[in-house]
């Protein structure tokens, strides 16, 4: 097959970068059927003579067809028009989707941020779902996404209640990589990008131990998803520094949302915690926000943030909002995790990793000073 694009193909790509337009020519030729699946390409040399191009140039076009699924490269046997490139092109096969329980908040913008970069870099487009945690929702996410044919998943599951598994298998069975993010869903074999939340839970503690602090109080959302890692990694992490997270200071609310009840809660437990004898001195929010409502609220008591009582919050690393810059917390690189999910669906798209992959990338963790983390005072020590 000999490659040479029309000179009115050429003036019309002809603001593009010499690989577009190569791969450009290349995608209207398997569009148009002259290129068909299982048909071999020229080789690089004989594709850089016909299309004025340099090796290397053909190479970076080639590159990006492969990572589409578009076309295979078999060593000593030379370039393959993929076998499913026809319908990869016509069934909207270049889509990845984010599934996400909150697309505002938290370090879900940071998420989406690195899952957009990297499938832009592949020339995927980005389709995302926010479920608002919701499992009804986030089922008929799911089915809308498998009716499209789309090229993978990525999905922070839901958590109140917990995913199930009928709801992930039907996209496996139509052969659409899943991965998951933060957390698993039992029964289901899929790659993960997380981070460890017992791990989360024990560096805030170390912090607190560090300052002086020995009693601690926990304020979560819900007791469903990693909750219970959270907390169960802040108690150990006192235990061993001397001190302890007493139950009566370990506060979850039923609502999955942040509402006005949801303030009302804090107020009345913040008071009940605050106003004891032996109350804690430092607070640990697994979230940034709810460690927004925490601070908002313990300022309207009147308590004071750090002098009254430290606060410290888990969250990304880009730290966005007045209010989150000034929070001390552990972080997670979420545009990194974003990044990883998209490397592991291309990966199985191009059927180099199995469906059934249970590959684990756990994310590195690191710590954000703000300005809410402080020593236990004399007044606070006087108190406890």
């Amino acid at each position: 097959m000999k490659l040479k694009a029309p000179q009115s193909d050429k003036a019309a790509l002809g603001g593009m970068p010499k690989h577009e337009r190569l791969r450009a020519y290349l995608l209207k030729e398997l569009s148009g059927g002259r290129l068909k699946p299982g048909d071999a390409l020229p080789t690089e040399h004989a594709l850089a003579i016909s299309a004025e191009v340099s090796r290397n140039t053909v190479r970076h076009a080639l590159a990006e067809l492969a990572r589409s699924g578009l076309i295979r490269r078999v060593r000593g046997c030379g370039t393959f028009v993929h076998e499913s490139a026809t319908e990869r092109l016509t069934s909207g096969l270049d889509i990845f989707a984010l599934v996400i329980p909150d697309s505002r908040g938290g370090f879900y913008p940071s998420l989406q941020r690195g899952f957009h970069e990297a499938s832009s870099g592949r020339h995927n487009q980005v389709i995302v779902c926010d479920t608002a945690n919701d499992l009804f929702r986030q089922a008929d996410a799911l089915l809308q996404l498998m009716d499209k044919k789309i090229a993978g998943i990525a999905i922070v599951p839901t958590t109140s209640p917990l995913t199930p598994a009928h709801q992930i298998r039907p996209l496996h069975e139509r052969g659409i990589p899943i991965v998951f993010c933060h957390r698993r869903i039992e029964k289901i074999q899929a790659p993960l990008v997380a981070f460890s939340a017992l791990e989360v839970g024990k560096m805030a503690g170390r912090k607190m131990v560090e300052m002086g602090h020995r009693r601690a109080s926990f304020f979560a959302i819900q007791r469903a998803g990693l909750s219970s890692q959270y907390e169960r990694g802040l108690r150990e992490a006192l235990i061993e520094g001397g001190g302890k997270l007493p139950a009566e200071f370990v506060c979850y609310d039923d609502s999955p949302k942040m509402t006005a009840e949801h303030e009302q809660f804090l107020k009345t437990n913040l008071e009940q915690v605050f106003h004891r004898k032996d109350r804690p001195t430092a607070i640990f929010c697994p979230f940034d926000s709810e460690a927004e409502m925490v601070y908002l609220v313990l300022n309207r008591m009147g308590v004071k943030v750090p002098d009254d009582i430290s606060l410290i919050s888990f969250g990304g690393t880009w730290r966005d909002g007045a209010l989150a810059r000034r929070l001390a917390a552990v972080t997670v690189d979420e545009e990194e995790l974003g990044r990883n999910a998209v490397q592991l669906l291309d990966e199985m798209r191009r059927h180099e990793k199995p469906l059934n992959d249970t590959t684990e990338i756990i994310m590195p963790l690191s710590w954000a000073s703000g300005e809410t983390l402080g020593p236990v005072s004399i007044k606070q020590k006087v108190r406890v």
